[in-house]
């Protein structure tokens, strides 16, 4: 699966399980880190962790695995990193705090997934 296909089947699948605010971001020509960022909110530490373990789960049914996890067991901020794709799982708080998409939008390549 490329990773355009990836981006769009993590933010399926967060939504699935009623993660908000679903953003994927095309990051192709601002940073040689990923392709794509996919930001999610979630309502609760619970949830966050929830979210992320189920996306991990879920992915790994269909052969891809993360490269590296981090923030799944504090629940405030989970990064799981695809390669192309990085996801990005936050509470409310955190969020807001951090605001990643103030750093990555362009007004076009961002494409609202809920």
């Amino acid at each position: 699966m490329n990773s355009g296909e990836l981006a769009k089947k993590a933010g399926e699948i967060l939504s699935g399980k009623k993660a908000t605010d679903i953003l994927k971001i095309d990051v192709t020509d601002k940073t040689i880190l990923a392709d794509y960022y996919v930001i999610a909110t979630g309502r609760s530490m619970t949830h966050v962790k929830s979210l992320a373990e189920n996306l991990e789960e879920e992915l790994d049914k269909q052969g891809v695995s993360p490269l590296r996890r981090e923030g799944v067991r504090e629940g405030r901020w989970a990064v799981l990193d695809y390669g192309d794709v990085i996801v990005h799982i936050f509470n409310d708080e955190s969020r807001l705090f951090y605001h990643l998409e103030r750093l990555w939008d362009n007004g076009e390549n961002t494409e609202k997934m809920n």
